[in-house]
């Protein structure tokens, strides 16, 4: 099964074969888990909605068209994410919130990437989100653009410009 693409071990799933949904949680749930980390900064919170996105993958296989597989997962993933957001104004910051928290699990970490994940926390969730699926997960225009509903070019400047304001805020508190 491991040579099998993740588009077609969706397929598979998505015409009943539940247990491949195995391999796609094996090849994928670390990354879905650090996109959400980043974007909240709640360990226990990220946990629970990296859960969600593959019950998700799982109760909505029919709707998957055949598409790419990743950008189909994390379209779930950041749906999830605002979703929780919005049902939980009451409770939690708000995801465009400027005070973004920070959870340090490990206060050994190293300074500069402690000083980029507070940079990144001061911009905007947009922003961020962009950076992270592109910079960090590695997906790439083409497959943001099908996730944010927009063009690669447009998404192309949006990660632009995300950087430029992210290295400025980097470079401000050196």
């Amino acid at each position: 099964m491991e040579a099998l693409s993740n588009e077609e071990l969706m397929e598979q799933v998505a015409q009943g074969d539940l247990d491949l949904l195995k391999v796609l949680f094996e090849r994928h749930h670390v990354h879905v888990f650090n996109f959400l980390h980043k974007m909240c900064g709640d360990k226990m919170l990220s946990e629970d909605l990296t859960q969600e996105v593959f019950y998700k993958v799982m109760k909505y296989r029919s709707s998957y068209k055949n598409g790419n597989f990743v950008s189909w997962m994390f379209t779930i993933a950041r749906n999830s994410l605002h979703t929780h957001f919005r049902r939980n104004k009451e409770n939690h910051d708000n995801i465009d919130d400027s005070s973004f928290k920070l959870i340090s699990e490990n206060e050994e970490k190293e300074e500069e990437y402690s000083h980029l994940q507070k940079a990144l926390a001061k911009l905007s969730a947009a922003d961020r989100e962009l950076l992270i699926l592109n910079r960090f997960q590695e997906i790439k225009y083409n497959e943001l653009a099908e996730i944010i509903g927009s063009t690669p070019g447009a998404v192309k400047t949006k990660v632009n410009r995300a950087l430029q304001k992210l290295k400025a805020i980097y470079f401000q508190n050196i």
